[in-house]
């Protein structure tokens, strides 16, 4: 039985293939192409057991690659190998490759779900619309500090095409300040035309989807929440209980436990930030904005009284989790409670 171990770069692949004994058979540099590496695995003459690589964004081609051509791809959690690799003197890719193999062959690893290219789509939409909201508002700020040296304070908050009158009108009168800001104020207008399109493009996609659309019937569950929390999860199944979804997002707190300390201490942080940040954003919604009752606010509402506000949206935005991903799997609408329990 043979384990083959890919540690994956931008240019190449270090190969690593061993027997069952832990013994290296096969070490090999190739480009990180995945007819090179196929033709790589099969030329080795014997049968592959299971091939391993650590999770990471130039990994998912390989594994798509690598399971057409008839391999078991194993792909391991990133902080698990980068904790196990730390033990190593020397950190180069062969001795990275030989330890994943090892790695591979004990089974010390957690598997990560290969997700679908509809996932990856989903995602990239999101992705873009995000980079260009950071963009605008990075120019707007920029567009603030550069007037406050004149004296020039903007109201805080101006949207949409508010905020480009209102500097407009400021710096008119000035030909060298309007000679300076203009071309910034010109591109922050382009790239706030591109941000809108991708936003109505998110909207539509959200709408069409009759996951997120029974999604959105949740109150502070939005259309950019919504889509997060379904490319996120991708697979409803590849969770056995709804509670674990909120750990899976890092809304649980970490603990540690050695001898007679047992210290619990701040949520874990772990998976995907962005879908982190927006269940906590639904959460906000859900307690702060949402006028409508039901049983999930009224507990927070509790909860905020005795935890404090932070805790209580932290503990929201776990709770909206296992609501999401139970609505998902059940075929369900959002159930607003008894008004009496609420």
């Amino acid at each position: 039985m043979f384990y083959a171990a890919l540690d994956v770069s931008l240019r190449s692949v270090a190969i690593c293939i061993i027997d069952e004994t832990g013994k290296v058979r096969l070490e090999r540099s190739v480009p990180s192409d995945l007819p090179d590496l196929v033709r790589c695995l099969n030329d080795f003459g014997e049968q592959i057991h299971q091939v391993g690589l650590e999770a990471g964004t130039l990994t998912q081609h390989l594994t798509y690659g690598l399971t057409e051509a008839s391999f078991d791809v194993v792909r391991m959690e990133a902080r698990q190998v980068n904790a196990a690799l730390s033990a190593m003197r020397n950190k180069t890719d062969k001795n990275d490759a030989r330890g994943i193999a090892q790695l591979l062959r004990s089974g010390w690893y957690s598997r990560v779900l290969v997700k679908s290219v509809e996932s990856h789509y989903i995602r990239a939409l999101l992705s873009s619309r995000k980079v260009m909201q950071r963009k605008c508002i990075d120019l707007e700020n920029e567009i603030r500090g550069l007037l406050k040296v004149f004296g020039v304070k903007l109201p805080m908050r101006l949207r949409g095409g508010a905020f480009e009158t209102a500097v407009r009108g400021t710096i008119e009168g000035d030909p060298a300040l309007s000679h300076a800001l203009l071309p910034l104020l010109e591109a922050r207008q382009m790239l706030l035309e591109i941000f809108l399109e991708l936003d109505r493009r998110v909207r539509r996609v959200a709408k069409r989807d009759a996951v997120t659309a029974r999604f959105m019937s949740v109150p502070g569950v939005g259309y950019v929440t919504a889509l997060s929390f379904k490319a996120a999860v991708d697979d409803p199944a590849r969770f056995r209980s709804s509670r674990t979804v909120g750990a899976h997002f890092g809304l649980t707190p970490r603990r540690f436990q050695s001898g007679e300390k047992d210290n619990p201490g701040r949520i874990s942080h772990a998976g995907d930030a962005d879908v982190r940040a927006t269940l906590y954003a639904a959460a906000n919604a859900m307690l702060m904005r949402s006028i409508a009752w039901n049983s999930l606010k009224a507990w927070g509402v509790r909860l905020m009284k005795t935890k404090g506000r932070r805790r209580a949206i932290v503990a929201v935005a776990r709770k909206i989790a296992v609501v999401l991903h139970r609505m998902w799997i059940d075929g369900t609408e959002f159930r607003f409670g008894s008004e009496a329990a609420a």
